[in-house]
């Protein structure tokens, strides 16, 4: 019988740096002979990636109601066809956003109610919860400079004001003094290299390395 996969995810405000490094865990991951998964959140899938453009597009209004309905579907779609059957296999899973971003953004920068966002978290995930969670802290102001920077236009949720953004991130902190077991907080300011050496040594030793 093969040993359990890990599921690791990596969360933050936007313009943290959250896909820079996940392909460079993915990278250290698989020199060091790991059978890795990449994914991302909305998204993983074909039907979930058709939900995530209807997500981010600037040109759709969808109410937080919608909104919330959306994710949770995608979620379903993604954990039962990807990430669960990656993780029978022993795999590790290497996941841009979770539950974590839900309660973040929806929760409290929508304003929806908290309980709420957690049960249904859970019925869309089938209860899985991450071994590991990176969130990648970094001011709005900061954030967004860079996604600008990055990109040159910005999707649905990078429009929002920056009010929306900061309540994201007071949430993100907030998650992380709920669970520092799970949630490891790390500067999202620091160089590439040296966010990339935490995130390192933190998974080595959850690793057991």
């Amino acid at each position: 019988m093969k040993d359990p996969g890990i599921f690791i995810t990596l969360e933050g405000p936007d313009g943290s740096g959250k896909s820079t490094q996940a392909l460079l865990l993915i990278r250290f991951l698989k020199k060091s002979g790991y059978k890795v998964l990449h994914t991302r959140e909305p998204g993983g899938d074909r039907i979930a990636e058709s939900i995530r453009r209807l997500l981010l597009s600037p040109h759709n209004k969808i109410t937080p109601e919608t909104e919330l309905f959306l994710y949770w579907a995608s979620r379903s779609q993604h954990v039962q066809q990807v990430i669960n059957p990656a993780l029978a296999r022993g795999m590790i899973v290497v996941c841009e956003r979770f539950n974590d971003a839900t309660l973040a953004y929806q929760g409290y920068g929508r304003g929806v109610d908290l309980k709420l966002i957690k049960k249904m978290n859970q019925l869309a995930s089938g209860g899985l919860i991450p071994d590991l969670t990176f969130l990648l802290d970094i001011s709005p102001e900061r954030g967004l400079k860079k996604v600008l920077e990055a990109k040159g236009v910005k999707d649905r949720f990078e429009l929002e004001k920056l009010s929306f953004h900061k309540r994201v991130r007071r949430g993100y902190l907030d998650l992380a003094e709920q669970e520092p077991q799970r949630i490891k907080k790390i500067s999202g300011s620091g160089t590439i290299e040296h966010i990339h050496q935490q995130i390192r040594c933190i998974t080595n030793k959850k690793l057991g390395q």
